[in-house]
């Protein structure tokens, strides 16, 4: 069991800086899962805690069931990559993989032959003679996963583990670490600040912003029913469109023009004002009027390859929407848009949370 349980966790710095505030979260054994947010959100302050390579000011840290809140790093049976991946560059691939074991005095035929296990199963063979600045950064980045996983760790910490790979690796090591961790089992915390990679790596994502969290879900849930205006907007390739609407004859009106959504009489009165969110990917274009359609006016296209990223606006507010390569409006073009049904989420324009 390799759990991890966190308690009132908070980690303050001299001055009351709190780069975790009040944490209450549990990771589950054998789960992949992402801690998410902006940069100088508390992501790695978290990780760095888990490890043990911060000092906790308050609250419990479990892992496993034991009580690790003020127990040495070596002690809590953790693994972490770091974001430079911290390789020695005098030693070869070999000795850096097998460096831990050599401090947990392990024999030196018994670490040889661990490392060849493991970087055979990274495909680091043929490469155990190299020193670090004769391996590219993608053999790099499998040398400190080696490293790390060759101690048998019950718990993996990646630090932001894709940053210094060009995009093309980027995506082929996102396939690579979701195997591997599946492979091994090992209960993985990841943290990054591209949302695209929690979405596409993780289990369940917790969003932070100043130390705290504001929401646990799994990638689904997190995109799809965001806790708040804040998460609305980080998760996403593309922002979530946030407008200020009020409600009128039942529907919400933006920017005086009825977007045709019908406002939900349990939550909102006449008259009423909220922020209405609805991702791109959820509003579609038309050339010509159809039904629960509102009218719009094109002010920018954007290609993203095999669709553009469209601009329109509807009165003096904005709105962005995903439109296939084929059926591109002219720049001042108008047209209409209509909103996927079940798709439109509504926000307490005061607290920013959401409503239903």
């Amino acid at each position: 069991m390799s759990s991890i349980t966190m308690t009132d966790l908070v980690k303050e710095y001299p001055g009351g800086v709190r780069g975790v505030d009040e944490v209450d979260l549990e990771i589950h054994d054998g789960e992949f899962f992402a801690l998410l947010g902006p940069s100088g959100c508390g992501k790695t302050t978290l990780l760095r805690s888990i490890a043990g390579l911060e000092a906790i000011t308050e609250g419990v840290l479990e892992i496993g069931g034991t009580d690790v809140t003020n127990a040495e790093p070596g002690q809590r049976g953790v693994a972490m990559v770091f974001q430079d991946y911290a390789l020695f560059p005098h030693m070869d691939v070999a000795d850096n993989i097998s460096y831990p074991l050599r401090l947990k005095k392990v024999a030196k035929d018994q670490r040889r032959a661990r490392a060849e296990e493991v970087a055979n199963s990274l495909s680091l063979d043929g490469l155990l003679e190299r020193r670090p600045g004769q391996l590219s950064g993608g053999q790099q980045q499998r040398v400190a996963l080696a490293r790390a996983v060759g101690i048998k760790p019950g718990v993996l910490l990646l630090d932001e583990p894709l940053s210094n790979l060009d995009a093309r690796l980027r995506l082929e090591a996102r396939t690579f670490l979701k195997e591997l961790q599946r492979e091994l089992g090992i209960t993985t915390v990841f943290v990054t600040h591209d949302q695209a990679e929690a979405l596409a790596l993780a289990d369940r994502i917790a969003v932070m912003k100043k130390g705290k969290l504001q929401q646990v879900g799994s990638p689904q849930e997190v995109f799809q029913r965001p806790a708040n205006t804040f998460v609305a907007g980080f998760i996403g390739s593309y922002p979530m469109n946030l407008e200020t609407v009020s409600v009128r004859n039942g529907n919400l009106i933006l920017s005086g023009v009825d977007v045709k959504v019908p406002a939900n009489s349990d939550h909102l009165r006449e008259g009423e004002e909220a922020i209405w969110g609805i991702r791109p990917e959820y509003l579609e274009w038309s050339s010509a009027e159809v039904a629960g359609a509102f009218p719009v006016t094109t002010a920018m296209t954007e290609s993203l390859g095999a669709s553009y990223l469209v601009t329109v606006n509807v009165g003096e507010a904005a709105l962005q929407l995903i439109v296939d390569e084929d059926h591109v409006p002219n720049i001042g073009a108008n047209g209409w848009v209509k909103a996927r049904e079940g798709r439109s989420l509504l926000f307490d324009p005061q607290s920013t949370e959401r409503i239903f």
